[in-house]
């Protein structure tokens, strides 16, 4: 019930922002139509923790901020690789295994390493992640970094 309801307020909520007016007959117009795309979305059992995540909360929130912070010191980074006159790189793929027991905390992390500039995820596998890297140092930053433990204690409950 807490995903059902998580997702009709971010419907409302997006229906408000898009619409940008707020009549009584509008924002009713909005609250029925979330709530019609809700009941559907439960009735084809699409609404589930995987899809709509909520129970991550405060915690992805707070990893969302230390994502933010490791994207803009990494295009730091490679933009000091890419405006030397050497480019000096060394092109990497390296493999892991990630220590994330969900779904929901392999996909953060795959899309994590691949928001980060200089490294995407090539595969992804519940066990395994093959990992390219711009530089050695950033393949084994992805291998055995951060990201790793942050992503596997923000999906742990509490």
């Amino acid at each position: 019930m807490l995903h059902a309801a998580s997702a009709f307020l971010v419907l409302f909520a997006f229906w408000l922002l898009l619409s940008g007016y707020f009549t009584a007959f509008l924002i009713g117009a909005g609250a029925g139509c979330a709530l019609a795309v809700v009941l559907f979305s439960r009735r084809m059992a699409l609404i589930d923790p995987e899809s709509h995540p909520v129970h991550l909360g405060p915690r992805l929130l707070l990893y969302w901020a230390w994502l933010l912070k490791e994207i803009v010191k990494s295009a730091w980074d490679v933009s000091r690789i890419i405006a030397s006159p050497r480019l000096p790189i060394s092109p990497t793929m390296v493999s892991f295994k990630p220590t994330q027991r969900s779904s929901v905390g392999l996909v953060i992390h795959a899309n994590s390493i691949t928001l980060t500039p200089g490294t995407i995820t090539v595969e992804a596998e519940p066990g395994r992640f093959l990992v390219h890297a711009l530089t050695r140092a950033g393949a084994e930053g992805a291998a055995g970094g951060d990201m790793d433990a942050r992503v596997s204690a923000c999906e742990h409950r509490s």
